[in-house]
């Protein structure tokens, strides 16, 4: 069962996730960031997941700590879900609109932390969410998940709509990379042997 439970406790924050990669896109999310939860169903959903978050942090603050520790969370999960990485496809990419909104996602399940972000946000809040913690979030997520990753906004003129097709397209990417590939259902997709 490729599934993972973490647990993260700071002087910041105190997060849970719950993972289990081959779901039906079930979320149960509780955040304390609505927008954040929103974005994180969208994940699921997509990536065909089953997932469940519950954080507490310090948003009297700001929603930065919270936001960027449960991609931390999200990615030591996704890590330990992973496991071998045998059979699996590695690789995953999509392109996903939302009415004048596109963004592309690929993704590498290499073992390596990498991230491109290319996203210009039309404006610098959605409601009461700062979207320089877009970033974040999918920084902490990278590095803790030792993925690969390019996020590309192709166009839009809404910032919600272009936060949305990228948690999407990530759930999609995700999904594909994720797939067991029944040609290779007892192999490292490496040329290294591991990953």
């Amino acid at each position: 069962m490729r599934q993972a439970q973490v647990t993260r406790n700071t002087l910041e924050t105190q997060i849970t996730v719950e993972i289990h990669l081959d779901g039906s896109g079930q979320a149960t999310l509780d955040t304390g960031v609505p927008f954040l939860d929103h974005m994180l169903d969208q994940i699921a959903r997509h990536g065909m997941i089953d997932l469940t978050i519950k954080a507490k942090g310090d948003l009297h603050i700001d929603a930065h700590h919270t936001v960027e520790d449960i991609g931390i969370t999200l990615g030591q999960a996704l890590a330990q879900a992973f496991g071998n990485k045998k059979g699996i496809r590695r690789y995953g990419h999509a392109y996903v609109p939302l009415d004048e909104a596109l963004s592309r996602v690929v993704i590498d399940l290499s073992g390596r932390p990498g991230m491109a972000f290319h996203v210009e946000f039309v404006r610098a809040r959605i409601g009461e969410f700062d979207v320089d913690l877009v970033h974040e979030f999918f920084q902490g997520l990278v590095n803790h998940a030792m993925i690969t990753l390019h996020i590309d906004n192709l166009s839009g003129n809404n910032a919600h709509h272009q936060a949305e097709t990228i948690f999407k397209a990530f759930g999609r990417a995700l999904r594909m990379a994720l797939e067991v590939d029944p040609r290779a259902i007892d192999l490292i997709p490496s040329t290294k042997g591991s990953l």
